[in-house]
C-alpha cells in the first residue's frame, strides 16, 4: 500500500527532503544575526553621516562631545559585529533523519 492518491512513498520522500532543505535555506536567509547587523550598519552610517555634518551648536549642547559621530561609529562596530560572526559561525543545517535516507524498504 506504498500507492495512495498518485504518491509514492518516494516521492514523498522527494518532497520532504525538499521542504526541508527550503526549510534550511530560510533559517539562514532570516537569520536574527543577519537582520541585527544589516540594521545596525545602515543605521549606523546615517548617524555617522549626521555626525559628520553637525555644526557647532549642536557639539556645544552636548559638552563638545560629537554625540552623533561616537555613537553612528559604535553602531558601525556593531552591526559588522554581527555581520562578521554570522560570516564565521553560519547556522548549521538541520541533522539528516534517519529514516529519510533508507528508501530500500518499498
Amino acid at each position: 500500500m506504498s500507492e495512495h492518491f498518485g504518491y509514492s512513498e518516494k516521492d514523498v520522500h522527494r518532497e520532504v527532503s525538499e521542504l526541508e532543505t527550503k526549510s534550511a535555506t530560510a533559517a539562514r536567509l532570516f537569520d536574527i544575526r543577519r537582520i541585527i547587523g544589516g540594521l545596525f550598519v545602515l543605521y549606523g552610517i546615517i548617524v555617522t553621516i549626521a555626525g559628520l555634518t553637525d555644526d557647532d551648536a549642536a557639539i556645544d549642547k552636548a559638552q563638545g562631545i560629537n554625540i552623533n559621530l561616537w555613537t553612528g561609529l559604535a553602531m558601525l562596530a556593531l552591526g559588522v559585529f554581527f555581520l562578521a560572526w554570522l560570516k564565521l559561525r553560519p547556522t548549521a543545517p538541520p541533522p539528516p533523519d534517519a529514516g529519510a535516507g533508507d528508501e530500500s524498504r518499498d
